[in-house]
This record gives C-alpha cells, sequence and structure tokens, in this order.
C-alpha cells in the first residue's frame, strides 16, 4: 500500500489512493496511511461486511487488494469487473491458494528447491490467485536463503510490480 501511495506522490504513477480500508482499528496499513494523509475508514468482517465495503468504495474506481487474506465477496468482486487487484509474493501459479501468504510462501519455494521466485500482480476472481496475471517479476533464490532474505528480495519487486499494473489497467481504461 504504501509503494502504490508513494509512486503516486512522486508522480510516477498518475492515480490517487483514495481510501484505506482495513478490518480494524488496529491494522497497521490503517496508522500508515493516515501518517501519509490517506483517508481511511475501518470495515470489520461481519454479516454485512459487503454491503458496508461498497459502501466505503463508492468513489473508487480501481481496488488494490495489499495484505488482504480472505476471499473478496463476489458482489465487490462483481462491482468492479477486471478493476481488482492483488499481488502475491511468488510466481503463480506456483506456490498460491488459501493459506499460502507470507512466511509460508517463501518457505515452500525454499523447501522445493526452487532456483527462482518472485511476485505476480493479478486480477481478482472468486477464487484464491487464479486471476488474469498481470505483471510478474522474477528474482533468484539464493543457495543460503532464508524465508525472511527471500521475502525482503521479493518485497523490493512488489514495490515496483505493483505500480506498473496499476499503470497497465489504468492505460485499459482510457
Amino acid at each position: 500500500m504504501s509503494a502504490i501511495a508513494k509512486a503516486c506522490a512522486d508522480g510516477s504513477l498518475d492515480a490517487r489512493v483514495s481510501i484505506v480500508i482495513a478490518p480494524r482499528e488496529t491494522t497497521p496499513a490503517k496508522s500508515l496511511a493516515q501518517a501519509l494523509g490517506i483517508p481511511t475508514a475501518v470495515v470489520p468482517y461481519g454479516e454485512d461486511y459487503p454491503v458496508r465495503l461498497l459502501d466505503a468504495l463508492a468513489q473508487v474506481q480501481l481496488v488494490c487488494l495489499a495484505g488482504y487474506l480472505k476471499l473478496l465477496p463476489q458482489d465487490v468482486i462483481a462491482a468492479f469487473p477486471g478493476h481488482v487487484l492483488n499481488i502475491h509474493p511468488a510466481l503463480l501459479p506456483k506456490f498460491g491458494g488459501k493459506g499460502m501468504y507470507g512466511h509460508f510462501v517463501h518457505e515452500a519455494v525454499i523447501a522445493a528447491g526452487e532456483t527462482e521466485s518472485g511476485c505476480t500482480v493479478h486480477r481478482v476472481t472468486g477464487a484464491y490467485d487464479e486471476g488474469q496475471v498481470l505483471v510478474q517479476m522474477r528474482c533468484p533464490v539464493l543457495p543460503d536463503d532464508s524465508p525472511d532474505t527471500l521475502a525482503a528480495r521479493v518485497l523490493e519487486l512488489e514495490h515496483r510490480a505493483y505500480p506498473e499494473a496499476i499503470r497497465h489497467v489504468l492505460a485499459e481504461t482510457l
């Protein structure tokens, strides 16, 4: 989220982060967004979550998920056809799906003996990590990598890949 906001602020991405939505007051992204001067909303998970989320997204053209670990409600996906993006810390379709996030992904990549990893920005569908791939960036998996060292290298790629994918989607709609 902060990489997208910084790309908007420095002009390398011709867009604006209009709101950051968090499920709890204590979500770190909420306080970071506030520090960056970005409006925030708290929309807790619950029975009326899809309706409240759509209300919070009323002025948004593109939804960018970052650290969102649930399936997005179908109502939300349908309201933004082709305009909901997510980033994943691996080269999809490998190492994707439910439960594959954060250190679990990097541990699995290393355990599988992969020589390459990276990140993927994709369109969101009703299934985990199965949408159209928009951008992939790659990095080596080094022989002495730990999940933390690999995660740091992948995060650097994520900060470049997400703004690139956003530029791609925005160019499609012009």
